[in-house]
């Protein structure tokens, strides 16, 4: 029964499972084993900061099972948590006994007010199997926090829950209303058989308000709620879950691979994907919205398109606070997701943190490799000291096209750059050229080889790389930088560490010169000095003597 479970859980797509299992929106985040959910107040712009005491999801229990074993993930590309335990219901552990339950749980990113959670029950035995189903509008732990009805609106019906949320330090509170699809309270799935179903559940949170406003405020949200809720119920499940996975993966154009690791301080390619999937699951989209203003989105597309003067400073790939190797709890996560904004603002990228999810991606990874645009061209500035790992950025968004960059090492180890472009809309003339652009720049094409270029390093230290669209600019580039030397890596990285001092060598030949004197002395004294034994003994030959 374990070994077909931990199959199971290796099967499925995604990514790592260590780690907490969440699922976030910007506007909602599940954290999926404790079942919580945690909200963000309506007009506040920031991420989910705030607990509740509904309890999210469907807990399912066995009834008569015997044991079980589970596991859970998170579906990084998806945009979501997947989970699967393997219910023993007879007597034996063979794998004709085991009844599988299979949940996913997403929070809609395109819709931030709606999570769904699927369930598909698995009855492969000759028994039926029977679960109890507590529906989280009717558990019993929401005792008087919540308000709950069933509503009844034109053929269909769903569970109405309101409640308040407390704001630390302040009398205003924030109101809550959850619109959650009717389950059954017993579930049995027939020998031989399956059971599906998907719970959907809508979240409409208010502004912090005065207590004075309570039924005002409530009756607006639960018509709002009552709006989407009818609206998502007559739209296909399958239809919701391609619409939300689309939106996820297309944020996944963008990313950070990690090929080959030397070093204790780099982090892995686990804690790198991890790190973005929480981050971004806590950021709102406001490029999604609907009611986003031409305007604004014309302004938050330019930043996105080109982030002027970002990211200004080292590269982050080894600030190990911002790419932590394990989160345990959603606070952690939430204060990650701070910093995170944080940083980007003080490093030039404030437009791109307004663009919300997709500006932070686009900063995470340009901060990463040290990635900065200026007024004229892109500019990969790390640290020639450090390109002993192996590493790719790819979807980088120059204008409409998506560069790739890769720090790759050849056969001995030595770093090179490569770089390829996907061009989005008509083509563009890119050009690039190495350090000092001592050499004509070379035209980027959208071949599927890309284009390599040595790493050289200036005296003084300049970026690795430029990239522009004025081919005039990078021509007139290397008359400007005033440098002294251009040297290849391997000679740079020579000079950097030549080797032991001077004095230690000269110390070592001093011991030596020493041990070998005073190994003489002693070799002298003993054959040759005062006192000293003949160094062959003479032969002396006695004559018979005669009796």
């Amino acid at each position: 029964m374990r070994c077909r479970c931990r199959r199971r859980r290796r099967g499925a797509a995604g990514g790592p499972g260590p780690g907490l299992a969440l699922a976030g929106n910007g506007f909602l985040l599940l954290d999926v084993a404790a079942g919580r959910l945690w909200v963000s107040a309506a007009g506040s712009g920031g991420g989910p900061a705030l607990a509740t005491e509904y309890p999210a999801l469907v807990r399912l229990r066995a009834l008569g099972g015997r044991g079980e074993a589970r596991a859970a993930l998170a579906a990084l590309r998806e945009g979501g948590v997947r989970r699967v335990r393997c219910v023993q219901t007879g007597p034996g552990a063979g794998a004709g006994d085991c009844v599988t339950v299979r949940e996913e749980v997403v929070a809609h990113r395109s819709r931030p007010h709606l999570y769904l959670q699927r369930i598909r029950i698995a009855n492969p035995t000759e028994r039926v199997a029977a679960f109890e189903a507590s529906a989280p509008a009717s558990a019993p732990s929401l005792g008087g926090r919540f308000a709950t009805s069933l509503e009844k609106v034109e053929e269909r019906q769903f569970l109405l829950s309101s409640g308040r949320l407390l704001l630390p330090g302040s009398p205003k509170v924030v109101l809550m209303v959850v619109a959650a699809k009717k389950l059954v309270s017993r579930v049995q799935v027939a020998p031989k058989s399956h059971f599906d179903e998907t719970v959907l559940s809508v979240v409409y949170t208010s502004e912090p308000i005065e207590v004075s406003r309570l039924e005002e405020t409530f009756s607006k949200l639960r018509e709002s709620a009552k709006k989407e809720m009818l609206e998502v119920m007559q739209m296909g499940v399958e239809d919701l879950f391609q619409e939300h996975q689309q939106t996820w993966s297309d944020l996944f154009i963008s990313g950070i691979e990690m090929r080959k690791i030397t070093d204790l301080h780099t982090p892995s390619s686990e804690t790198v994907n991890m790190t973005l999937y929480y981050v971004l699951s806590s950021m709102p989209a406001p490029l999604l919205d609907p009611l986003i203003s031409g305007e604004d989105r014309e302004k938050m597309e330019a930043s996105l398109n080109y982030a002027d003067h970002c990211f200004s400073g080292h590269a982050t790939m080894h600030a190990e606070n911002l790419w932590p190797a394990k989160l345990t709890s959603v606070a952690q996560i939430l204060q990650l997701s701070d910093l995170w904004k944080l940083t980007l603002q003080k490093r030039g990228c404030k437009g791109l943190v307004a663009a919300g999810v997709h500006g932070l991606m686009q900063g995470m990874v340009l901060s990463f490799g040290g990635l900065q645009f200026t007024e004229n061209h892109l500019q990969f500035q790390a640290d020639p000291d450090v390109l002993h790992n192996s590493y790719s950025l790819r979807g980088i968004h120059y204008n409409k096209d998506l560069i790739n960059l890769a720090v790759l090492l050849d056969a001995e180890g030595k770093p090179f750059l490569h770089v390829s472009v996907k061009f989005q809309d008509k083509p563009v003339r890119l050009y690039a050229c190495e350090a000092g652009c001592m050499n004509e720049p070379v035209e980027l094409t959208s071949e599927a080889r890309g284009h390599t270029f040595p790493v050289m390093v200036t005296q003084p230290i300049t970026p690795l790389l430029y990239i522009s669209t004025d081919l005039i600019h990078l021509q007139d580039l290397r008359h400007t930088l005033h440098l002294k030397a251009i040297l290849a890596h391997e000679e740079h990285m020579a000079k950097q560490y030549p080797g032991l001092p001077f004095l230690f060598w000269f110390s070592v030949a001093s011991l030596i010169t020493l041990f070998h004197l005073f190994l003489f002395k002693l070799i002298y004294n003993e054959y040759c000095g005062p006192g000293a034994k003949p160094l062959f003994r003479s032969k002396v030959t006695v004559p018979d003597t005669i009796l």
